[in-house]
């Protein structure tokens, strides 16, 4: 009978069991922990003194003292053909997409193409700590194909669709209600629950979709209810009054998603920052989560998000990149930007928050609480290791923090790509800085 290879890891060790907003000692923190892995699974986590004696002989403790090890980052929002786009000018929201969005989406009819930028993108997510993400393909059905085989290479846990988008578009990529309706319904029997693969219902925002095309989604849904759903909503001003055009009958814009059936769990909305109490009541009775998204929210000047509301409405919320709007693929980075927009609403995120947030709060607004997101045992070995002393500003702040509180905020505030130095994937490594 083969024996499981079981490996450890000797590090600092964080990860949550509560949302710290809401509940005291949410977290777990062992200063000199091990993370006990057999199989791609969690087995144990805890403090060393106590786990080191239950290792089965021959088991190997890689030893990464003076670091931090966390659940691996989950991305709840971000767009993979994007990332020839990330960092291109344009005076806001909708000038930006036909000016450099729909162009750059257009050669993602070639599978080659699309193979070869995914491979990128994956090898990007790694290198700063991402593990799991929520992804928006093109509209044609090999960008899907390209990206779920490019992670099942990594063997990585990911969220993907193709975009369903059927007018306020250019004629090159603009499918049907029929044809998209299609398309989705064998990508999902195609990718949904093969390995580590999931799949989205992806409608790209409410104008491009016709309310046939909507419907459509919205049957879809309802056929497969473990599938996930992703789209954008209320991110700005200009879009919100545009989609009160289009649609005049509804209450809102969130309401145009919710009378085609499409706010249930496993739904993934990004922005949100236009909602009003309505709307966010809405989203926390039906358990559809946000996708905040505070570095493209800065950079498109759309508004900040209110995490003080949501809060107030018991949403379920995560953070996101949304690149190519997104300035960064770092959480890292991420956090940073969503630590000063929330000053900047009158509210504080605490660095705990915001590491929550990008691990267990992440899982829990996909469903995923269990699988992703945490070290309970069972959970998939997925884990980042963070390093304090990556650059000499980082290792001179945090040689002299005197909390955890403090030494996250610096990870989060002075933290990018550098202070990631090893990610792993169900037990495995997939990135190691050079």
């Amino acid at each position: 009978m083969q024996t499981t290879q079981v490996q450890a890891y000797r590090a600092g060790l964080l990860h949550f069991h509560a949302d710290p907003a809401f509940t005291p000692d949410a977290h777990h923190w062992h200063e000199d922990g091990l993370l006990v892995v057999a199989d791609g699974k969690v087995q144990a986590a805890g403090d060393y003194a106590a786990l080191h004696a239950t290792l089965p002989p021959g088991a190997q403790v890689h030893d990464y003292r003076g670091k931090v090890i966390t659940p691996g980052f989950i991305d709840t929002h971000v767009h993979y053909p994007q990332t020839d786009m990330i960092a291109s000018p344009a005076p806001g929201l909708l000038p930006w997409l036909n000016t450099y969005t729909f162009p750059t989406e257009r050669q993602f009819e070639d599978p080659a193409h699309a193979a070869a930028t995914a491979e990128f993108f994956l090898d990007e997510l790694l290198r700063v700590g991402t593990t799991t993400a929520m992804v928006y393909c093109t509209v044609h059905p090999q960008s899907v194909d390209a990206f779920f085989e490019a992670s099942a290479k990594r063997n990585l846990r990911m969220v993907a669709g193709k975009v369903l988008m059927d007018r306020h578009c250019p004629t090159f990529l603009q499918d049907c209600a029929e044809t998209g309706g299609r398309e989705s319904e064998e990508l999902i029997k195609r990718w949904h629950n093969r390995g580590r693969a999931q799949y989205a219902i992806t409608p790209r925002f409410a104008p491009t979709s016709t309310e046939a095309q909507l419907g459509v989604a919205g049957e879809l849904a309802r056929a497969y209810p473990d599938t996930y759903i992703q789209t954008h909503v209320s991110e700005n001003e200009d879009e919100v009054k545009w989609v009160r055009e289009l649609f005049p009958q509804a209450r809102s814009y969130l309401d145009v998603y919710d009378s085609y059936g499409m706010l249930r769990p496993r739904a993934m909305y990004g922005h949100c920052i236009w909602l009003d109490e309505g709307d966010r009541r809405r989203m926390a009775e039906t358990q559809a989560a946000a996708a905040v998204c505070p570095t493209s929210n800065l950079f498109l000047g759309s508004g900040l998000f209110d995490f003080e509301r949501a809060d107030e409405a018991g949403m379920l919320l995560s953070l996101a990149t949304d690149v190519g709007a997104g300035t960064s693929f770092s959480m890292l980075q991420t956090m940073n930007e969503a630590y000063k927009v929330a000053r900047l609403k009158g509210s504080y995120l605490p660095a705990l928050r915001m590491f929550y947030l990008a691990t267990l709060g992440a899982a829990r607004s996909m469903q995923l609480e269990g699988t992703i997101g945490s070290f309970v045992a069972g959970a998939e070995a997925d884990f980042v290791v963070l390093d304090p002393t990556a650059t000499p500003l980082l290792a001179r702040r945090t040689g002299h923090t005197e909390s955890l509180e403090e030494l996250l905020f610096a990870l989060a505030l002075l933290g990018d790509d550098r202070a990631v130095a090893a990610t792993y994937s169900a037990g495995r490594e997939v990135h190691r800085r050079p």
